[in-house]
């Protein structure tokens, strides 16, 4: 984990992290097959240091299938077929800004342009979907995303589905902020991203990518370059 998260998160998360990474190393030991591989379990936040951060986007957990996961919510390595969140929020990227649906569903290039890919759980046990949620990760990630609410720049939260948007809304709440900003729509999973009943709009449509860098440039921000 990039230092400077623990700086901004401090020394009690930086203690429940460890011990976090020494529990799921137990269990790597005990035959247990975990995702993503340790030394990517801290990717996200290593990849976007909180200076760099200009979106959040939150997921939930790892994916749980071999050669998948990888650290970065929603991402996987290039040349792992595309996950149906992903191969949706790919279609609204094309549709939204016009570029080309890539290839590849390694989202890095975008932790490069400040968003960070955070997902509130950081690890699963391999085919079981959630199976690592009473761990205790949500308590370093909620750090974490309290900690994007409080930064000096402006930072806008990308919330896909229910519970991405209730902790970016108490975080935003605690900082009271008004360079804080949250764009909500339903998860861009098949089975809600066409949700037309849902409280707030349906993925599909909802434009998240041009409306970010909207907001960015209306703060002075260098906006998003979205193409993989």
């Amino acid at each position: 984990m990039d230092s400077l998260w623990f700086e901004k998160t401090g020394g009690e998360v930086r203690a429940e992290c460890e011990r976090l990474l020494r529990l799921t190393d137990d269990m790597r030991a005990q035959g247990d097959v975990i995702y993503p591989p340790a030394e990517k379990v801290l990717a996200a936040l290593n990849a976007t240091p909180p200076q760099k951060v200009k979106a959040v986007i939150i997921g939930q957990d790892p994916y749980h299938d071999e050669g998948q996961a990888m650290g970065l919510a929603f991402s996987v390595p290039s040349g792992v077929k595309l996950p149906p969140s992903l191969r949706n929020i790919f279609k609204e990227l094309e549709s939204d800004l016009g570029c080309p649906a890539p290839l590849s569903g390694d989202l890095t290039p975008w932790t490069e342009q400040g968003v960070l890919l955070l997902n509130t759980v950081l690890t699963v046990e391999a085919h079981k979907a959630n199976s690592h949620k009473k761990l205790g990760w949500q308590s370093v990630t909620r750090a974490v995303i309290g900690a994007c609410a409080e930064l000096p720049q402006p930072v806008v939260f990308i919330c896909w589905g229910r519970p991405a948007l209730t902790l970016a809304e108490t975080a935003v709440k605690q900082a009271d902020r008004e360079d804080n900003f949250i764009l909500a729509s339903t998860h861009p999973s098949p089975l809600s991203a066409n949700n037309r009943r849902s409280e707030f709009p349906a993925f599909i449509g909802s434009r998240p990518f041009s409306k970010t860098n909207a907001i960015l440039e209306q703060n002075n921000t260098q906006p998003i370059d979205w193409r993989l």
